[in-house]
């Protein structure tokens, strides 16, 4: 399988070159010979399983698997699983298939995984072996071969096609099956090197020449041809017809450490691992690249298995561990394993020499970027003590060291400055010849001679602070941050010997404080850097303001303590601890690339962070134990790789103990969960295994609203959901910058048990029957209602007609009241008129009878009362004629018809004088009218008005009128 998907590699970059006739640049992959690439490390303490790791594979998704002691181990990039055999065998090959099967073999045992019931689960296909056919052997080699799956023991080849198994026997053992392209070789121990062709053995000619015994490795060669490693005569190589030894360095390697295994990398190299040391690296020429032993990363020398992934990573199971050797990573690393020469402070490059300044004196080894030579390195004579820098001055390699400054010739040093504590030169850019030093005691000046070279000329009077970081700002002028509290500005002589002035600067001029403010030359600006961020000076107003557009881009490298210089408009930003690489070559932009540095994050002495550039893309950092090369164009061809989906690892229930819902995501179909356990967790992984920083962003369609933040969290529990149908939707991110396709896992929370489809069966039943029996009660109700209705409308209707009956009654009574009234106002009016008609009757009788009596003869003389007694008589007559109170009195009754009837029922003593006194009173006559109609005096009617009270016994508040009128 490795074999197969190394062919596919070759295919890729046959398909990248054949692009590059389109403009696209590519880069070939190379392994380079200094120090060893980056290696990951996971001990069984990790993986929590066996210590020896017997086979490697990869599936279609991205997902490791490996044939541990104690079964097998599953990693996705962040989780590691295990799963036993049914019989807890060591498992000792593994292969996978693009159906999503995983085979494995082990001790009379092989068969598959695969996912059911959306678990992985193991199925044997030794129930398939024909009758009479027994597997008491290990199961050593696994190969998926299109629609066939070939198993290999010691003793016979298993075939597994269409759900059968052939077996082909040998008349001896059998070694190691050996998949090349879309070949597979074999090795008969005692009778040399077959090919399987089909189901049959064919004999390679010549094969003898491996010798009897040990074919570990076959893989493919240039010109189609192979390349064999065996376990005691090294490698040969196959041209299709004879084996020719491959005599190089490598041979003897492999002799002398047993090699155990290999496989082709890029292409174009070979891995071979080794029973005692480790593995090595080789060209097509055999030519050693790399040696990778424990001394330079491995966790165990015996390597017993390795695979080559998609992704240029090389995986080897070791006897105790597993181990990633990232091939094409840009950091290749050296490692003092022995506590040789301490804490690396400085290194450098020069004259075919390695140097290492470290707090133990300066140490130095040969140097070859072309051929792989171990390093030695030895402390030169006289250079014990702490190395602060080292630098190149104008072809010179210059020693800033604990007890002065040194210049450093091959493997001897010679004195430059007693000056104690060199920690940083440079050239003056007012005049370059002139060099400037910080030490522990103020500034050293230093002179460059055409012939002598750097010479020593005077410690600068006038300052003696100690002086870590020294800048020469446009004017002239010397910037110094002290080691630890303090910046000044210094204005020097024209000599540079002394100082002139000195200024001082803190909070008072914008800075945020006073300790740890450094200066460095940023695109030939001086800037001043804190833990607030970075600031500038302004030489107008003498204040310090925060380098806000600098900062912005930065983010949190806006807080470095240090910046070095890396050529072509790149710098080194170091973060207190943290290292990245700023690019500002395209003007309005800045580059920052910070994640391929993550694995260097505290592993640099802290304030003394020290990279220098030995190449044009090749830089030498160093680091606490050792030092690190970086090649940035091999990290140009990282860049260019296209992200895994993510994967759903696992769903758990976690409602109240935990418990596996699925660790295949929708491997068979949506998911549905219990109402009652409706709180699940989600475990998810990109199986990215290259270091960078992995963020994931997920969406719970049905419950999120939006996408969640970007985090580094790989699970997600979701608690209380409701019931519903669910899609939870997740996607990677790397460097902040490369986004991956989404996985998507659906499930469905169900219904409650009561709102189950049964349950709303039997309610809409009971619904029914509920409505049935509701609508006959209703019926009956309603008709006892419209009876009731009906019975009061009745009531209603007949108090309505009684109330109108009776609004008509009082309606007639009314007209017949106002009737009577109005006839009692005629009749009224008329007896009023009868009596008005009387008292002027009586008025005019008066003043007749008045006037007779002043009537003469013709003598002059009053007539005699003969003459007019008639006259009297007739006009007295006149006036008490009772026809006329008969008439009144008629009258009257018909207008008060009880007024008498009462008047005489409550006083039967009244005379009919009374009775007409009181009718008049009845109508409110005046007494001169009473007085005419009774034919008295006014005196009388007042007399007989007081009788009359007396009489009726009238209150004497009470007007004797009013009393009338309310009979």
């Amino acid at each position: 399988m490795a074999l197969l998907i190394n062919h596919f590699m070759l295919n890729y970059f046959r398909v990248l070159l054949l692009l590059s006739c389109f403009a696209i640049n590519t880069y070939a992959s190379e392994i380079k010979s200094i120090g060893v690439p980056y290696i990951e490390n996971y001990p069984k303490s990790v993986y929590s399983s066996g210590n020896q790791n017997w086979s490697i594979a990869k599936d279609k998704n991205g997902v490791m698997y490996f044939g541990n002691a104690e079964g097998l181990l599953t990693f996705d990039g962040r989780y590691w699983q295990k799963y036993q055999m049914p019989n807890r065998q060591i498992v000792r090959s593994v292969a996978t298939d693009n159906k999503g099967r995983i085979y494995t073999g082990s001790f009379g045992e092989f068969g598959f995984w695969s996912i059911k019931n959306n678990k992985l689960s193991y199925s044997s296909l030794t129930n398939l072996l024909p009758k009479g056919i027994e597997i008491n052997d290990e199961v050593w080699k696994i190969y998926v071969d299109k629609d066939r799956v070939i198993f290999q023991s010691f003793s016979k080849i298993f075939i597994y096609k269409n759900n059968k198994i052939e077996v082909i026997k040998s008349p001896s053992s059998f070694l190691f099956l050996h998949k090349v392209n879309n070949r597979y070789f074999i090795e008969v121990l005692e009778k040399g090197l077959f090919e399987l062709v089909g189901n049959k053995l064919v004999y390679i000619p010549n094969s003898e020449k491996l010798g009897k015994e040990g074919i570990l490795s076959i893989l493919p060669y240039k010109n189609n041809g192979l390349i064999i490693g065996t376990s005691k005569q090294g490698l040969f190589t196959y041209d299709g017809k004879d084996f020719t030894p491959l005599n190089t360095p490598a041979n003897a390697y492999l002799k002398t450490y047993q090699l155990n295994n290999g496989v082709s990398l890029l292409g174009k190299y070979f891995a071979y691992g080794t029973i005692l040391n480790g593995l090595i690296i080789i060209d097509e020429n055999g030519k050693v690249v790399q040696r990778i032993n424990k001394s330079s990363g491995l966790q165990n020398n015996t390597v017993l298995s390795l695979y080559a992934d998609n992704e240029q990573n090389l995986w080897t199971g070791l006897d105790n561990g597993i181990d990633r050797i990232e091939l094409n990573s840009p950091l290749y690393f050296y490692f003092d394993k022995t506590g040789q020469f301490g804490t690396v402070y400085s290194s450098i490059i020069f004259n075919n020499k390695i140097y290492l300044g470290t707090n133990q004196g300066l140490f130095y080894s040969e140097w070859s970027p072309d051929n792989l030579l171990p390093f030695n390195f030895r402390l030169i004579p006289n250079s014990q003590g702490q190395v602060w820098e080292l630098t190149i001055i104008d072809n010179e390699l210059i020693c800033g060291h604990n007890s002065g400054t040194f210049k450093v010739n091959g493997d001897k040093i010679e004195w430059l400055s007693r000056s104690a504590g060199g920690w940083t030169i440079k050239k003056l850019n007012s005049n370059p010849n002139y060099l400037i030093q910080g030490t522990y005691t103020g500034l050293s000046l230093f002179i460059e001679a055409p012939a002598s070279g750097l010479k020593f000329t005077t410690k600068i009077a006038g300052f003696d602070a100690p002086s870590r970081y020294v800048e020469q700002d446009n004017k002239g002028d010397i910037w110094v941050a002290h080691a630890y509290k303090g910046l000044y500005k210094l204005n020097l002589s024209p000599s540079y010997t002394s100082v002139i002035s000195t200024k001082y600067f803190d909070e008072k001029n914008g800075l945020p404080g006073n300790y740890n403010i450094n200066i460095f030359n940023l695109e030939n600006k001086i800037v001043f850097s804190s833990d607030a961020g970075f600031y500038t000076y302004d030489e107008l107003s003498d204040k310090f303001t925060k380098y806000a557009a600098l900062n912005k881009e930065l983010g949190s490298f806006q807080s470095s303590n240090k910046i070095i210089n890396a050529g072509g408009k790149k710098y080194w930003f170091i973060n207190h601890g943290k290292t990245a690489l700023v690019n500002f070559s395209e003007p309005g932009k800045v580059e920052i690339d910070s994640n391929q540095f993550s694995i260097l994050d505290g592993r640099m002495v802290q304030y003394y962070e020290n990279i220098s550039r030995i190449g044009n893309s090749i830089y030498l950092i160093s680091v606490d134990d050792g030092f690190v090369i970086y090649s940035s164009t091999a990290q140009l061809n990282a860049q260019k790789q296209k992200l895994p989906a993510v994967l759903i690892r696992r769903v758990e229930d976690i409602t109240d103990k935990f418990s596996l819902i699925s660790e295949a995501g929708n491997g068979e179909g949506a998911t549905e969960i219990q109402n009652s356990r409706n709180n699940i967790r989600i475990s998810y992984a990109l199986p990215y295994y290259r270091q960078a920083k992995v963020k994931y962003q997920f969406y719970l369609e049905g419950y999120s609203r939006a996408w969640s933040d970007w985090t580094y969290a790989t699970q997600k529990d979701f608690t209380n959901l409701s019931a519903g149908n669910y899609v939870f939707k997740v996607r990677a991110k790397t460097d902040d910058s490369s986004v991956s396709e989404e996985a998507v896992y659906t499930f469905t929370i169900l219904r409650p048990w009561y709102l189950n489809n049964w349950a709303i069966l039997c309610y809409t039943i009971l619904f029914v029957v509920v409505l049935i029996l509701g609508k006959k009660i209703y019926e009956r109700k309603l008709y006892r209602d419209s009876q009731k209705i009906s019975d009061r409308l009745q009531a209603e209707q007949e108090e309505i007609l009684r109330q109108e009956a009776e609004t008509n009654e009082k309606q007639i009574i009314k007209l017949q009241t106002e009737k009577l009234q109005a006839e009692l106002a005629s009749k009224n009016r008329e007896l009023a008129n009868s009596a008005m008609t009387l008292v002027y009757k009586n008025e005019l009788l008066q003043k007749l009878s008045d006037e007779i009596t002043k009537l003469k003869d013709e003598n002059g003389k009053k007539l005699s009362d003969d003459q007019t007694r008639k006259i009297q008589k007739v006009i007295n007559d006149g006036m008490n004629d009772e026809r006329d109170w008969h008439l009144f009195e008629n009258s009257f009754n018909e207008a008060h018809e009880s007024f008498f009837k009462k008047l005489k029922a409550q006083h039967p003593d009244l005379v009919p004088n009374d009775l007409k006194l009181c009718a008049y009173l009845r109508m409110n006559m005046s007494s001169k009218e009473m007085s005419s109609l009774l034919n008295i005096s006014l005196r009388g009617v007042e007399i007989r008005r007081y009788r009359l009270r007396k009489k009726l016994e009238v209150p004497h508040d009470k007007n004797l009128t009013e009393f009338l009128m309310e009979l």
